[in-house]
């Protein structure tokens, strides 16, 4: 029955995937688990991105509050709340379903924010351009190793709240270490959402992976 099921979102994820790249909308998965600040940096990341005048929406997962969506509004970026009501994870029907009063090619960036868990998202594409795995100074440095299927199904992994990492006698190159055992040559970035340090690293990631998907759908 498991097989069945991920078959099936395997197969909506792959119409989901095609129907993000001929509207030429970057779609970026946020995975991590609670409390490592994903919506602190996608808060700032919005915010940035709408300021430098990118159009961005964002779909949030939570099991059943919407307080993330609203905080996340305030960036000025269309955002709705998917409640999953006890699912651990975002699947694509789920994904499909929010999407069709959007005129997705009026957006460049879509972001899904996925229900705090790092292991039920990791079997489940979302038809995602990227998926990024968060990681905070404060989880220990070990956490890939404990985790590595969401760490070797992503794409970027981003070490957050790097602010804290002297008071958390954060081990930077150990958790670098640890990602690289789980994933070699996976991209790793550093940053604090509350400082900015590492968000302009973050944000160039962001317009090369739009640029890359714009020239893709360019005709030759």
């Amino acid at each position: 029955m498991r097989a069945g099921i991920l078959k099936k979102n395997d197969e909506l994820a792959r119409a989901l995937r095609q129907r993000f790249e001929m509207a030429g909308v970057y779609v970026v998965n946020l995975v991590s688990s609670p409390g490592t600040g994903k919506t602190a940096l996608l808060e700032r990341t919005m915010r940035e991105l709408v300021a430098g005048g990118s159009r961005v929406a964002a779909l949030v997962g939570d099991l059943e509050t919407d307080n993330d969506a609203r905080r996340l509004a305030r960036s000025g970026a269309d955002v709705r709340q998917i409640n999953t009501h006890g699912r651990c994870h975002l699947e694509a029907e789920m994904i499909g379903d929010f999407l069709d009063a959007w005129d997705l090619s009026q957006l460049d960036y879509l972001f899904i924010e996925n229900v705090g868990n790092l292991v039920c998202p990791s079997s489940y594409d979302l038809g995602e351009a990227t998926r990024v795995v968060l990681l905070s100074v404060t989880e220990g440095e070990d956490k890939p190793l404990k985790y590595p299927t969401i760490f070797n199904s992503a794409d970027v992994a981003i070490i957050t709240k790097m602010d804290l990492a002297e008071a958390c006698d954060f081990d930077a190159a150990a958790a670098q270490a640890a990602i690289e055992a789980v994933r070699p040559g996976m991209r790793i970035l550093s940053l604090s959402s509350k400082t900015g340090v590492g968000m302009g690293t973050w944000l160039d990631a962001l317009y090369s992976g739009r640029r890359t998907l714009a020239a893709t759908n360019t005709p030759a």
